[in-house]
């Protein structure tokens, strides 16, 4: 009988770890961006995606969930080999943006 775990197949994707947190509770606060994914979003807003993102916030692994086009359209910018990095997301003009 053949067991799974032989097979040696692995996940396509890998999970974020840690809490979800708000983006409000990190404005204008010290990031450091780990990871990012964007998919479907299950709402109708903005552009039908959702950037899920993980990040450190005082030493703690948190994630969060944006529909925010502004914050995809410039993280889709970031080679992946400049991961992690350190950033600050703010609001200006009700856009939210990496600085």
């Amino acid at each position: 009988m053949n067991s799974f775990k032989d097979f040696g197949i692995k996940p396509m994707t890998k999970a974020f770890e840690g809490d979800k947190i708000k983006i409000d509770r990190i404005l204008n606060k010290n990031i450091i961006v780990e990871d990012f994914k964007i998919e479907n979003s299950k709402y109708e807003k903005g552009n039908g995606k959702c950037l899920y993102i993980q990040i450190a916030v005082d030493n703690n692994k948190r994630i969060v969930f944006t529909g925010s086009i502004s914050l995809m359209e410039m993280i889709q910018q970031v080679d992946k080999d400049k991961f992690p990095f350190q950033t600050v997301i703010i609001k200006e003009n009700e856009r939210f943006q990496f600085t």
